[in-house]
């Protein structure tokens, strides 16, 4: 196995119908420990999702289930993170934040999580 990223999701959700659900799944079974952020304070697989922003250490990889719109309120928190890399999932793809990112050296992709992992290429 690859080594394990620390992943934060926001727009997380306990709906096991939203792709940020099997995304908190997927990503836990692949072995990578999982931080979350959603509107509701509750639990996918393992993981307490939070509805605060708060500041997680070590976080590699944040990948976004959020519109462009709702992520303004996250750019710098986001950014305060310092993650080596944002995954824009389909819906969430948003150039604003992708050029802030660049200029904080951090990779930007426009990716599913969820085939990444299927792939290995996550």
């Amino acid at each position: 196995m690859k080594t394990p990223k620390k992943t934060l999701v926001i727009g997380a959700s306990n709906n096991p119908e939203r792709y940020s659900y099997l995304a908190v799944n997927r990503l836990r079974s692949a072995g990578h420990p999982v931080v979350a952020i959603g509107l509701k304070p509750v639990t996918v697989a393992d993981v307490e999702v939070e509805t605060e922003q708060k500041p997680f250490e070590g976080v590699d990889t944040v990948t976004l289930y959020l519109n462009p719109t709702r992520q303004k309120d996250y750019y710098d928190y986001i950014l305060s993170l310092h993650p080596s890399r944002i995954i824009f999932n389909p819906g969430a793809e948003n150039e604003e934040l992708a050029e802030l990112a660049k200029q904080n050296g951090i990779q930007t992709m426009e990716a599913c999580t969820l085939v990444l992992l299927s792939t290995g290429q996550f």
